[in-house]
């Protein structure tokens, strides 16, 4: 049985810094990439970051690059998003999902793009970044 649990999000004021992790069982988590999605009320899913676990390669939504950095650790099947200088708009619930690496060209055109491409989700963390 897939599970995909995300953990690490609650309140913070802005400036602050938070640290999500999403573990993951019943697939083979080395053949994946791990994505951070996020959605704000009445906005669309949001590509956060992504890394591939066949070679670590990150990839950074423009919005949140130099201030998040994602990690991997193949041997806890544990993905961090660790995040720094956290500013209101952050504010969102945090998703963490699971795509069948497709390549090295297919993962950097959608990984951050196409959930719909993605084969299991977690249900969700809640990051809320004060004033």
């Amino acid at each position: 049985e897939v599970h995909v649990v995300e953990a690490g999000g609650g309140l913070v004021q802005a400036g602050g810094s938070l640290r999500l992790s999403c573990v993951a069982s019943g697939f083979a988590f080395i053949d994946y990439a791990i994505g951070w999605y996020r959605q704000a009320p009445g906005k669309e899913r949001e590509g956060v970051a992504c890394i591939s676990n066949h070679d670590g390669s990150p990839l950074y939504t423009d919005s949140v690059r130099g201030r998040f950095t994602i990690s991997t650790d193949v041997a806890k099947s544990t993905v961090y998003l660790q995040m720094d200088s956290l500013k209101p708009e952050d504010t969102a619930v945090y998703y963490c999902g699971a795509l069948y690496y497709p390549g090295p060209a297919s993962y950097r055109e959608y990984g951050l793009t196409h959930p719909d491409e993605y084969d299991y989700w977690g249900q969700g963390t809640q990051v809320t970044v004060s004033s």
